[in-house]
């Protein structure tokens, strides 16, 4: 049987998507889980995994165009037992469960996909009890993946009839999270799907990508489901103008149409919220997280460094008083030019002209240590801390670029990688790195060389010191403290000294670097 495989919710407010890359073909056999293709949202380049095993028949899309949440994405000919299934909203049916006592139908929620490659998750907290009401878009429970905390909100409204898992278990994906009895439904008999079902329906991976709406309000942001916003959108009615009924002020859907109507809904409080008032008591216990992604990578990178590349360490002071007026002076001309020009790009820029007179550090060692290789051109990673993790993307040829092409290079790099969208191109090819300690208060740091380059900088914050002048009077000026770190197989003390003797001179007299620059 061919089935639309229907593109679900991938973060809050997301109505669309590019089609970055299929990496299926029309009459390629895909698995479960497997990445059929790469989109790219506002927010993020996501990676969207198969439900079923089978056959893709077609692509609705091309690469470029744009697909449009919550509709077909490609259609598939499902392998097995699910060929015989002609409704895909629910999992497959094994042993009948008995009907409760209230009337309504029990029924499995199945933990569907919550990101790429994730196949288990902690629970972190129950936020419902066994029978307790809940409604639709309700957040049920939190759960920590390796990447985030995320919140796993209900596809239903009804009454808990039974929790599978309890707080610090580890929950499967694809396997029965809890039960539930819908409201107003028959007293039948209801499908449940055993715990190793083997896919999610469309409907429910949906609403597994709801989970972005489960962040706390600390920045006055309603907190609403995906669901409800679209709602919200529709009724043309601002959000957070609306008095949610739900634990902690969530907005639910009747509150949106109450508000619609000119009514407001006032919050009841219940026993589970009176429970979440209640501090919490330390347990004194501990949760195992896996490291996967970005995290995973960097961790081998770090390792492999460290044990393979002799490091040592060498600090300096700059005063970057005169270098701080002159950029004062000219941020608010470059301003109205749409160009951000912070301090970074005088530093890479000086880098690279230090570099022009001490080409070793812009070098790269072979593994056995026989063979120096020396490039042309220099690419200066800049170390971004950004939601999924460390990334160092570069900026390329930076010997051949003023200071502002380096500043506009700068923030469409720092900016694609805090969101997660930097490409691989701009990670690729480093040839030295500068890592900005400073923007999070730091002062001395001993930076981990990035494998293969040779030499990686640390930038510490700017304070105000006093420091004796040339008369012997004591003055404020503003001083930065900078970590090397070099690898003592090709560099050595003195030739790291003479390069940031170099490189100092230039930021702490930048009339001597612009008369310097070709």
């Amino acid at each position: 049987m061919k089935k639309d495989f229907i593109l679900p919710d991938i973060g809050e407010g997301i109505v669309e998507c590019e089609i970055v890359e299929w990496l299926v073909a029309e009459g390629d056999s895909i698995k479960e889980d497997q990445p059929v293709c790469d989109v790219m949202t506002d927010k993020a380049l996501v990676q969207i995994p198969a439900v079923h095993d089978g056959v893709v028949t077609k692509l609705y899309y091309a690469k470029g165009d744009i697909a449009k949440v919550h509709a077909p994405l490609f259609e598939m000919q499902v392998d097995g037992a699910a060929d015989a299934k002609a409704d895909v909203a629910e999992p497959a049916p094994t042993a009948p469960v008995a009907a409760s006592v209230t009337g309504s139908a029990s029924e499995d929620f199945i933990l569907p996909d919550i990101g790429e490659g994730i196949v288990e998750c902690e629970i972190v907290d129950w936020l419902v009890s066994e029978g307790d009401d809940i409604v639709e878009d309700q957040p049920v429970c939190d759960v920590m993946t390796d990447k985030a905390l995320v919140q796993i909100p209900a596809k239903y409204s009804g009454k808990v009839t039974k929790l599978y898992y309890t707080k610090g278990d580890i929950a499967k994906v694809h396997s029965p999270l809890f039960a539930m009895s819908h409201a107003g439904t028959a007293a039948v008999a209801a499908p449940v799907a055993p715990a190793n079902a083997p896919a999610a329906s469309c409907a429910v991976k949906a609403a597994a990508q709801q989970v972005v709406a489960g962040t706390v309000a600390s920045n006055g942001k309603a907190l609403a489901s995906p669901a409800v916003r679209r709602l919200a959108r529709e009724l043309n009615i601002d959000l957070a103008k609306v008095p949610g009924s739900g634990e902690k002020g969530r907005v639910y859907k009747e509150d949106v149409r109450a508000f619609a109507e000119g009514k407001t809904t006032v919050a009841v409080p219940t026993p589970q919220s009176a429970k979440a008032a209640a501090p919490a008591v330390a347990s004194g216990g501990s949760r195992v997280e896996p490291i996967k992604g970005i995290k995973a990578a960097m961790a081998r990178q770090m390792v492999e460094s460290v044990s393979t590349i002799p490091h040592f360490t060498y600090c300096e002071e700059i005063d970057l008083t005169e270098l701080i007026a002159l950029r004062l002076s000219l941020k608010d001309q470059y301003a109205k030019q749409g160009i951000k020009l912070t301090m970074m790009p005088f530093f890479i820029k000086a880098l690279s002209m230090a570099i022009k007179q001490f080409p070793i550090m812009n070098s790269q060692v072979n593994s056995d240590c026989t063979a120096l290789t020396y490039f042309d051109d220099h690419n200066v990673g800049i170390a971004v801390d950004s939601k999924v993790g460390l990334l160092v993307p570069n900026i390329k040829g930076c010997q051949h670029k003023s200071i502002i092409q380096i500043a506009e290079d700068l923030t469409r790099l720092t900016e694609q990688a805090r969101e997660g969208r930097v490409s691989p191109a701009d990670l690729k090819g480093g040839t030295i790195s500068i890592s900005n300690i400073g923007a999070l208060g730091g002062t001395v740091a001993t930076p981990i060389i990035n494998k293969p380059e040779v030499a990686i900088v640390a930038l510490g914050k700017v304070q105000a010191l006093p420091r004796f002048n040339a008369q012997g009077e004591v003055e404020a000026r503003q001083l930065m403290q900078i970590s090397w770190s070099g690898d003592h197989r090709v560099i050595d003390g003195g030739t790291i000294a003479r390069f940031t003797n170099l490189w100092k001179q230039y930021l702490e007299q930048p009339a001597t670097m612009l008369l310097a620059m070709q």
